[in-house]
């Protein structure tokens, strides 16, 4: 635990230079327009009409800098955007991510089973000691709002479906773009009802 919390604090010391720039110079209204044809996965202001494609909208632009930037480069494989960002360049990818981090970002209603919010509740803020998991809070914040600086992307009111998905996926380690590994080591210990009980708590954090 203590040497996962320690490459928390290292990485989000890395991560300060890097996010400073990333809005540095970015063109908001040449990113609406560059964005168009993502509306159909994410929704014309980055609310996604579907469970399977996350929200952007209110989304940190330094992290969807960094996603969007490996999966043009193929750090991250996404097989629903293959291509789709053939030919952008790194001002147009900052553009998109200032576009999409101005948007209002969406509210969802978490389901009010008292077992399960409860369970979301106490993993998302306090973790679990025993099993080596820190609170998601301490880098995803109490509200779920995200750190800027250190890329770490906001969860308030995301998608179930794609919560579950993502968690899945760095467990099994078909996600493998977080810094030091930190992602898959913690959602490798959550089990089924943990990931569906932390899914349901973010879509209703705000």
């Amino acid at each position: 635990m203590r040497q996962l919390l320690a490459s928390l604090v290292m990485l989000m010391a890395a991560w300060n230079a890097v996010a400073a720039d990333t809005v540095m110079e970015a063109d908001v209204a040449a990113g609406r327009e560059k964005a168009t044809p993502c509306a159909a996965c994410h929704g014309q202001t980055g609310v996604s009409p579907s469970g399977l494609f996350p929200n952007l909208a209110g989304q940190k632009a330094s992290y969807l800098v960094k996603q969007l930037e490996e999966i043009r480069d193929g750090t991250r494989e996404v097989p629903q955007m293959t291509g789709q960002l053939d030919g952008f360049t790194d001002q147009d990818i900052r553009n998109v991510a200032a576009f999409y981090a101005e948007q209002t970002p969406a509210l969802g209603q978490a389901d009010p089973d008292e077992a399960l919010v409860a369970h979301g509740r106490e993993l998302y803020r306090a973790g679990d000691l025993e099993r080596g998991l820190p609170a998601c809070s301490a880098c995803h914040t109490p509200t779920g709002a995200g750190i800027g600086s250190a890329a770490y992307p906001a969860l308030s009111g995301q998608k179930t479906d794609y919560t579950i998905a993502a968690l899945k996926a760095f467990a099994e380690g078909s996600r493998d773009n977080d810094p030091n590994g930190i992602m898959r080591d913690i959602a490798a210990k959550l089990s089924e009802r943990d990931m569906n009980a932390l899914a349901n708590y973010v879509l209703g954090l705000h």
